[in-house]
């Protein structure tokens, strides 16, 4: 249909994703779904030196786990294919002699050196330090008389004379002299594009109406804007698309979060074990609001929700322990047959210390209610669970010293004894033993469970312990109190 939105997500495969990258990737991709439009992945891939195929596939596995779908790119297809730039080098060498012939862009014969010493100079003077023109305008002679010296040439695109204004979606009306953005290259002496040339090139050629984007990338859109005119007057482009800068991502120290930041990295929250949904809500928070006092939500209801108009221009700041606790309402969000299921890669090796064959499926599903609530991340589900599965507790000597007491022997024994006695098929019966275990030795309910809790499962917290026990099973549970009672005889 006429008018339709055409977004783009174009990363570089180069390293692994980080949440920055996600964070562009998820208001691109809400943006598109919200106004029922299109999302394009694009692989930027000309770099042939920092990109990899390994990224490449991180980058499919990456959207893909996370659920950003994709109605034209790799894989997919689409009637602008391909979606890859090492694939298109054709199309922007074409579109490079177009520019050439048209007079909007040129040859320039200066060499690195000699670039640097007129930069330097204007530095001295005061000036601006970019590019002079001094190749804008030579005559066929000169051109010539430097291709005899044998110089090489880079192309560079002629930059108007006039300022550049155009209004941003997230920072409104902003106006470049030409001052602040001299003539670029787009094509290396080796004939190889440079980004500056075959970004916009595709974004015209796939016909994209709406370019969200970082605000790193700012001060590229004036250069951006010119060139489109001139490809619209050569009949390459049909309009300019709208810009819309996203802020930045702010790190610790209210730094910029880089790539080499450990906290950046995608991978990291993936295999802690956070949620899609809950990572994509918490990114969706950098930079947009879903209400002043809602900040839990889930996907459908952000896509219904999200206008690029709402993103802040503010930096925004990630927060680990803000991230963990949207992640973790998500985790009590889930039916708990779900939740059982997004656990099961921590319930099985290499992940977990047990062996196989001595994981118990309906131990599983029976405790899983009760560690529902109790989870950050997934990868947490190891440690709360595992005095279920191993064959003895954990050996937590910070927890052993914490918990056992003087005296903690004998509350033990008694302890033992009336867990003997109890209704194994309630967890108020095991309580109960164990309060009245505490009642004989003058100690409240807390202080009477904790040598109990520690002898069991080998840890001074953890899931609520009676409930623990019922499922553990009456031998296991005594025989480890017994194994207790042992060492602290020994």
């Amino acid at each position: 249909m006429a008018n339709a939105i055409r977004v783009r997500f174009c990363p570089s495969p180069t390293g692994n994703p980080h949440v920055g990258l996600v964070r562009t990737a998820l208001f691109n991709w809400a943006f598109a779904r919200h106004n029922q439009g299109t999302m394009v992945f694009r692989i930027e891939d000309t770099d042939a030196a920092r990109d990899s195929e390994e990224s490449y596939q991180q980058l499919l596995d990456s959207l893909r786990w996370l659920g950003l779908d994709w109605d034209e790119g790799p894989e997919v297809g689409g009637p602008h294919a391909p979606y890859r730039q090492s694939q298109r080098m054709d199309i922007y060498k074409d579109v490079a002699d177009k520019l050439l012939a048209a007079g909007h862009a040129y040859r320039c014969y200066c060499t690195a050196t000699e670039l640097d010493e007129r930069r330097e100079a204007a530095r001295a003077a005061g000036k601006p330090s970019g590019y002079d023109g001094k190749c804008r305008d030579l005559t066929a002679e000169q051109r010539a008389a430097y291709e005899a010296e044998g110089r090489e040439s880079i192309v560079r695109f002629r930059m108007p004379d006039e300022p550049i204004t155009f209004t941003d979606l997230v920072r409104g009306e902003l106006t470049f002299t030409p001052d602040n953005v001299p003539d670029y290259g787009i094509v290396r002496a080796n004939g190889a594009p440079l980004y500056t040339l075959v970004n916009p090139v595709d974004d015209a050629l796939m016909e994209i109406t709406h370019v969200l984007r970082g605000e790193d990338l700012l001060s590229s859109t004036p250069r951006q804007i010119a060139l489109y005119k001139a490809l619209i007057e050569l009949g390459i482009a049909k309009d300019i698309p709208a810009f819309g800068h996203l802020p930045y991502v702010m790190g610790e120290g209210n730094k910029k979060l880089s790539k080499r930041d450990p906290q950046s990295s995608l991978n990291l929250y993936r295999e802690r074990g956070f949620l899609p949904e809950g990572l994509l809500n918490y990114l969706s928070l950098l930079g947009w609001s879903f209400s002043a006092d809602q900040d839990v939500f889930t996907v459908p209801q952000m896509i219904e929700k999200f206008d690029v108009a709402d993103v802040n221009a503010n930096p925004a700041r990630f927060d680990l322990k803000k991230a963990e606790a949207i992640n973790a309402d998500h985790i009590r969000m889930l039916d708990v047959k779900a939740f059982a299921t997004a656990c099961e890669p921590w319930l099985r090796a290499p992940h977990a210390p047990w062996a196989p064959e001595d994981f118990d499926q309906a131990a599983w599903e029976a405790i899983a209610p009760h560690a529902q609530t109790r989870l950050t991340v997934l990868s947490d589900i190891t440690a709360n669970v595992d005095f279920l599965f191993l064959k003895e507790p954990v050996e937590d000597e910070a927890s052993w010293q914490k918990a056992m007491k003087e005296g903690s022997d004998a509350l033990l024994r008694t302890a033992r004894a009336k867990l003997e006695a109890a209704d194994w098929t309630s967890p108020e019966s095991l309580k109960g033993a164990v309060l009245a275990a505490g009642e004989e030795h003058g100690l409240k309910l807390g202080k009477a469970q904790a040598p109990v809790r520690v002898a069991v499962t080998g840890r001074t917290v953890g899931l609520p312990l009676f409930e623990s026990l019922e499922i553990l099973g009456k031998d296991r549970t005594l025989a480890r109190i017994d194994a207790a009672l042992a060492k602290l005889a020994a």
